[in-house]
C-alpha cells in the first residue's frame, strides 16, 4: 500500500485507499496492453497520476454530475468517482473518451471498482449538451478549446476544474482573449509549476 502524501494525510479513508490501490494494480495491467500512459511515467503512477487527479476532487464541491472529458486511463474521472465513492455516492460521473480500447477500460474499472459512473465512447461534439455541476479534463486540449466544450455542457452554476502544466498562465492569457470568466488558479501539490484551474461564470466575450 502506498503512502498517502503529507497534503492528503489524514483525508483519504482506508477503503478509498484500498480502492485506489485496486486501482492502480489494475490500470499497470492495462496499461502493459494498451498504453493508457507512457512506460516512462508509469512508474510515477501515484505521484503524478493518482494523487495529482485527487486533488482536482478536494477542490470541487460537492455536486449531483460530474462530467469528465478525454477520460483516457481514468484521470481524474475515476480517481475523483473513488473518492465520491466514500464521500459523496450520489454524485454520479459520466466519461467521454472516443477510444474504443480507453472506454472498454474505463468501464472494466468502473464495475470492478463499484463506482456511480457511465461512459460515452463518443467525441464529445456529438454528444448532447450534458448541464454537468463539475466539468474537468486533463492533458486533452488548451484552456481555449476547452472552454468551448464547457459552454455547452456545463451547468449555469456549474465550475470546471482544469490541471494544468508550467504554460498555464500563457493559456490562461489566451483564453480570456475570446471569453470572460472567474478563475482561482491553485498551485499543483505534485507540480510547483503546474496549477488546477477552477473556472466560474463562464461567457464569450
Amino acid at each position: 500500500m502506498t503512502i498517502v502524501p503529507d497534503w492528503l494525510a489524514g483525508d483519504v479513508s482506508r477503503e478509498t485507499l484500498q480502492d485506489l490501490q485496486g486501482f492502480h494494480d489494475l490500470f499497470l495491467k492495462w496499461n502493459a496492453k494498451i498504453n493508457l500512459v507512457s512506460r516512462s511515467s508509469a512508474p510515477e503512477l501515484w505521484n503524478r497520476h493518482i494523487w495529482d487527479s485527487a486533488q482536482v476532487w478536494k477542490l470541487a464541491p460537492k455536486v449531483a454530475h460530474w462530467a469528465d472529458f478525454g477520460s483516457g486511463g481514468g484521470f481524474p474521472a475515476i480517481i475523483c468517482a473513488i473518492f465520491a465513492k466514500h464521500e459523496a455516492p450520489d454524485t454520479r460521473f459520466t466519461l467521454v473518451e472516443s477510444d474504443q480500447r480507453k472506454s472498454t477500460f474505463l468501464r472494466t474499472a468502473i464495475r470492478e471498482l463499484g463506482l456511480n459512473a457511465t461512459v460515452l465512447a463518443r467525441r464529445i461534439e456529438e454528444i448532447d449538451p450534458l448541464n454537468a455541476d463539475v466539468i474537468s479534463a486533463r492533458a486533452l486540449s488548451q484552456l481555449s478549446d476547452l472552454l468551448e466544450f464547457v459552454a455547452q455542457h456545463m451547468s449555469f452554476e456549474g465550475q470546471a476544474l482544469f490541471p494544468k502544466g508550467e504554460i498555464w498562465q500563457s493559456e490562461l492569457d489566451t483564453a480570456r482573449k475570446a471569453w470572460t470568466f472567474d478563475c482561482i488558479a491553485h498551485t499543483s501539490h505534485t507540480d510547483a509549476q503546474a496549477a488546477v484551474l477552477q473556472i466560474k461564470e463562464l461567457k464569450r466575450v
